[in-house]
């Protein structure tokens, strides 16, 4: 058996019987959705197995202190993506019918999205702004330098900050 297929530890066992239906309540209670903080619930301790498993899990003498920390910030990347999906198909409905895309490639635009914006996650919005306006919009560095007020060398140092967070996440 791999280890990426290892069983969880036994703490880890203890830790998912005594505290997930508190974090899902807790979830519920913020997002009125039982499905939704299931998922949510799920996708939490499959981060605190990961965090187990590469040796950066902190010793957890507060369990839901850090079961918390970890549902606040689902529950925020679960709300920037609805936000997300939202301006995308706000967008497509000034889209003449002709030009709109089938519901497959929809998805697969909304996927391709989600996987940018969680890549980019992390980055000051400027940096974020400066990449996505190289990489989407086509624009150069005096461009971007102009709408954003800065200089060009400022720019760079943004692009190279972004090309960083994009290479050490995907390592």
């Amino acid at each position: 058996m791999t280890d990426s297929f290892a069983a969880p530890s036994p703490c880890m066992n203890t830790l998912y019987r005594e505290h997930s239906s508190w974090l899902e309540g807790w979830l519920r209670s913020r997002l009125g959705d039982r499905w939704t903080a299931a998922d949510l619930t799920q996708d939490a301790f499959v981060r605190v197995l990961a965090a187990e498993r590469s040796n950066s899990l902190p010793s957890l003498r507060e369990p839901r202190a850090y079961l918390l920390t970890v549902g606040k910030r689902l529950l925020v990347n679960h709300y920037q993506r609805r936000s997300l999906e939202r301006a995308y198909l706000e967008a497509l409905q000034h889209l003449p019918e002709e030009l709109a895309p089938s519901a497959e490639q929809r998805w697969l635009l909304l996927e391709a999205l989600h996987a940018l914006d969680e890549l980019l996650d992390g980055l000051p919005l400027v940096v974020r702004r400066a990449f996505l306006w190289a990489q989407l919009e086509g624009l150069g560095y005096a461009c971007i330098a102009s709408r954003l007020q800065v200089s060009e060398r400022t720019v760079k140092r943004y692009m190279a900050q972004a090309y960083e967070h994009c290479l050490l996440v995907e390592l």
